[in-house]
């Protein structure tokens, strides 16, 4: 069932699996994606935790961002969320755009915080990459939101995925056509800007933290992966062999297992 919750002008949709007393997974999705790319993961999580999966502003069936898009305003969309939920604190799970989220949410309100997974999310890309990212959010600003797709499949997907699954690039690419536009826009300066505001956090980020991305993720690289989890001291690191940036989407167990096992360690279900 979908809920709604409104914050400012618009609202956001959201929807709840789990046991009602069991502790609460927040899930964030990525840009031009929406919560429905979570469902191996509820299948995987929701029974052993609560789990909430929202849209982002734009995205999916949210309404349009009501202000200027930042991280700051994705961040109060979740903890708008978790209000609505009836959760004071949560797991923070974000991928992409999610991961970058996820930190500035545990910058701001830590205590709303029990730990992040922080997957296939960007960091301090050096002057050659930021650069790169930032045209891309110039082209879709000045081109349209579609603009920059057919290059990005390519970046996400293995091809021998590609090639067998042309069914999950079209569904991809439905939930991006039906992304408002100028959210997208506006969302895709923040995934190309934001990042600055996350590099070397003081003070720290002072929770458990599990950071992931693919060996061949080129955007949010096995090397930004380190150099987060560098930053908390705490943090574990996990590189999945083979894949991209989507490859959440080829092969979610590998994603879904280790995370569970993580959580399950945090939570004493794993001993």
């Amino acid at each position: 069932m979908t809920l709604k919750t409104p914050l400012g002008s618009s609202h956001t949709a959201y929807e709840v699996h789990g046991p009602a007393d069991a502790e609460p997974i927040i899930l964030i999705h990525g840009l031009g994606l929406c919560r429905a790319m979570w469902q191996p993961f509820i299948d995987a999580l929701a029974g052993p935790f609560r789990v909430i999966a929202h849209d982002l502003f734009g995205h999916g069936e949210s309404g349009p961002a009501p202000e200027q898009p930042s991280l700051d305003l994705f961040a109060r969309q979740v903890t708008d969320v978790m209000d609505a939920a009836g959760a004071d604190c949560a797991h923070i799970i974000g991928f992409s755009i999610g991961g970058m989220i996820n930190r500035r949410l545990v910058m701001d309100h830590p205590h709303r915080c029990l730990s992040l997974v922080i997957m296939n999310s960007p960091h301090d890309r050096g002057d050659k990459g930021q650069e790169m990212v930032e045209n891309r959010a110039s082209k879709v600003a000045a081109e349209g939101k579609m603009t920059t797709l057919p290059d990005a499949l390519i970046r996400w997907f293995t091809p021998g995925f590609r090639a067998a699954s042309p069914e999950t690039l079209d569904q991809v690419r439905q939930w991006r056509e039906e992304t408002d536009d100028e959210s997208y826009a506006g969302t895709a300066w923040v995934l190309a800007h934001g990042v600055r505001e996350l590099i070397a956090p003081e003070p720290p980020i002072n929770r458990p933290m599990l950071v992931m991305t693919g060996a061949g993720d080129t955007g949010s690289t096995p090397g930004m992966a380190a150099m987060i989890a560098a930053e908390t001291g705490a943090a574990e690191q996990l590189i999945i062999p083979e894949h991209q940036h989507l490859g959440v989407m080829e092969q979610p167990a590998l994603y879904t297992a280790p995370i569970l096992n993580f959580l399950n360690r945090l939570t004493g279900k794993g001993s």
